[in-house]
């Protein structure tokens, strides 16, 4: 998401480059090429054009100090006028009430009902809450179903009622299941249609009535572009809802619905989906987007879900190991499965700053360390722990029982021989100087 508006906007301050001094007819020149990079981004042009006249208000009423740029200027005022386009800071959620209500609202097939499960699964997982998942999608064939496969994967509860067709019915019964079970939370995954119509919004502002929730949120396909924010619009006159969730950033888009929505409907981007799988949901941080949509990178959020899978015991006792050299397959293991569930590669990449623009058209395989895992999954626990004992018999039948070559076995051993003397080198530096080691084992990773 946003890599051909990164591009534009670093030609565009490429206008700067080497002027000594910020003028009216430089400012006019560059800010027009960052208009055009918006509106091709899919931005509400009123939204695009307002944006660059405050930048170049600020920008000619500053005086440029000796030591700043011209283009650095410019990239400091549109980062900062971006991160404010798109709310400013991050906005949670409001639950008070016990259970707290959580209702979801979207065109159909928006990602409203896998969003509903990543949106529990967080809940549970990260703010150790017992969410209910509440099926309200009463017309579309199989969304009970789906919404309780999903439910299944993140191990939480689903009510529905087979046959009632009464919304308003399920979801107070659902409310009173949840108090007698003791659940904190109510999230109802309510229909949707393939397009607005007065049927479906009667029905949701029925139902948002009757439950009174304490957080009413809507759920978006980024993909749609500028029809996004129209349809953000359209469901915000009717409902009034307290929130956005944009789903697919990770897919090919162009990412005009983040930058205009907090505009056009006032209301926070809270969340945002990365992914197909359930851990792939994230706080929507407007300041960190910006650095993103600027090719600076995302390191906090890296160091945040870095955070997430590494446990201070883990960290303390691997220390130890690797200053003792004692660092060993299984170890490294562990920490590869750590490494996959953070999310794909390439996103991880891209949080790294000057990384994102370098590996823009490259193809990482999410699925890269499955050769890697069945090498050391076809070792014995002796193996695996004293890789010394590794001669070529042992090999060849780890070989032949990871369905690899004894080269690619070869390959690995010596990587991994290479990596643990380096780790041993930063053992006194931080739990990411050990993550990068072991994302720089991956195969493709040292060609890259």
């Amino acid at each position: 998401m946003f890599e051909n508006l990164s591009d534009r906007l670093e030609r565009s301050f490429k206008i700067l480059k080497g002027e000594g001094k910020i003028t009216e007819i430089n400012v006019a020149e560059t800010l027009k090429d960052v208009r055009r990079a918006l509106v091709d981004a899919d931005v509400n042009y009123k939204v695009a054009r307002d944006f660059t006249d405050r930048v170049k208000e600020k920008a000619l009423g500053m005086n440029v100090l000796t030591a700043v740029k011209p283009g650095q200027l410019m990239v400091k005022l549109v980062h900062d006028e971006l991160a404010q386009l798109m709310g400013g800071e991050a906005v949670g959620l409001k639950l008070e009430n016990r259970p707290a209500i959580i209702l979801m609202s979207g065109l159909q097939g928006s990602g409203k009902t896998t969003f509903s499960g990543k949106l529990a699964n967080m809940l549970k997982t990260k703010q150790h809450k017992k969410p209910m998942l509440v099926a309200c999608d009463v017309y579309r064939p199989a969304a009970i179903e789906q919404l309780k496969v999903v439910a299944a994967q993140i191990d939480v509860p689903v009510y529905s009622e087979e046959g009632n067709k009464n919304v308003v019915e399920i979801a107070q019964h659902a409310i009173q299941e949840a108090k007698a079970k003791a659940n904190d939370i109510v999230i109802i995954d309510t229909a949707g249609r393939l397009a607005i119509d007065e049927e479906m919004m009667n029905e949701i502002e029925t139902l948002k009535k009757a439950v009174n929730p304490d957080e009413t949120l809507f759920v978006v396909d980024s993909m749609t572009g500028q029809d996004a924010v129209n349809t953000a619009k359209e469901f915000n006159n009717r409902l009034d809802f307290d929130g956005v969730i944009l789903t697919k950033l990770d897919g090919d888009t162009r990412g005009g619905a983040a930058l205009s929505i907090r505009t056009v409907v006032t209301k926070p981007i809270k969340f945002v989906g990365t992914g197909e799988k359930m851990e792939a949901i994230d706080v929507f941080h407007p300041e960190r987007m910006a650095d993103r949509i600027l090719g600076m990178g995302d390191i906090v959020s890296l160091v945040e879900r870095a955070q997430e899978q590494y446990d201070e015991e883990e960290a303390k006792r691997l220390e130890k190991k690797i200053k003792k050299n004692q660092f060993d397959f299984e170890d490294f293991l562990k920490q590869i499965q750590q490494i996959k569930k953070m999310g794909s590669l390439k996103d991880l990449a891209a949080m790294i700053p000057g990384v994102g623009k370098s590996i823009k058209d490259l193809d990482i395989d999410d699925n890269a360390f499955k050769g890697i895992e069945a090498i050391i999954q076809s070792m014995t626990p002796h193996e695996r722990s004293h890789p010394e004992v590794l001669n070529q018999s042992r090999k060849m039948r780890i070989a032949k029982g990871s369905g690899t070559d004894i080269q690619e076995v070869n390959r690995l051993i010596k990587q991994f021989d290479q990596t643990r003397k380096m780790m041993k080198m930063v053992a006194g530096g931080s739990k990411m100087n050990m993550m990068k080691n072991m994302m720089n084992m991956k195969g493709g990773m040292p060609r890259m």
